[in-house]
């Protein structure tokens, strides 16, 4: 499953996508307008990686920070819902999540990390747990699973 594949079908497809991710840092936004004519389907990526960013960029009620935390199945799926009507793209993709090394809980362990994916009608969000202790392959891991899921929808 290709960033270059997902490129060709959005593309062929006419479809566009926007993305709001926190624990990637921008790193799925980077991965989508890496190659030439991204601006055929890509529209915005906001990294809202600060609660506050969460809340007033992307309106989390901060009830939900405050309730689930920032990295929840609830947080992800308002981020995604907010970002839709934002962006009016056909896929919206929204990221939280604990890339490490810090920042984990017993509960919320390294690699906790929600991806969330709308596409029309269909909501998807999902909870990842990646093995892995290491920043940079827990990011892209997600972004790698970003697109299998995404691929699979389109």
């Amino acid at each position: 499953m290709s960033i270059q594949l997902l490129h060709k079908k959005l593309i062929n497809k006419k479809l566009t996508i926007s993305v709001a991710e926190s624990c990637t840092g921008g790193l799925l936004a980077h991965n989508l307008t890496k190659l030439a004519n991204s601006s055929k389907y890509f529209q915005m990526g906001l990294t809202t990686y600060s609660n506050q960013a969460k809340i007033k960029i992307l309106k989390v009620n901060k009830n939900i920070i405050k309730k689930y935390g920032a990295v929840s199945k609830e947080c992800c799926k308002s981020m995604l819902q907010n970002l839709s009507k934002i962006s009016k793209s056909n896929i919206n993709v929204s990221i939280t999540g604990i890339a490490g090394p810090g920042g984990a809980s017993k509960n919320k362990p390294i690699g906790l990390v929600y991806i969330g994916i709308k596409k029309s009608k269909t909501l998807i969000v999902k909870e990842n747990r990646f093995k892995s202790n290491n920043r940079n392959s827990i990011q892209k891991l997600t972004v790698r699973e970003v697109i299998k899921i995404v691929l699979n929808l389109i």
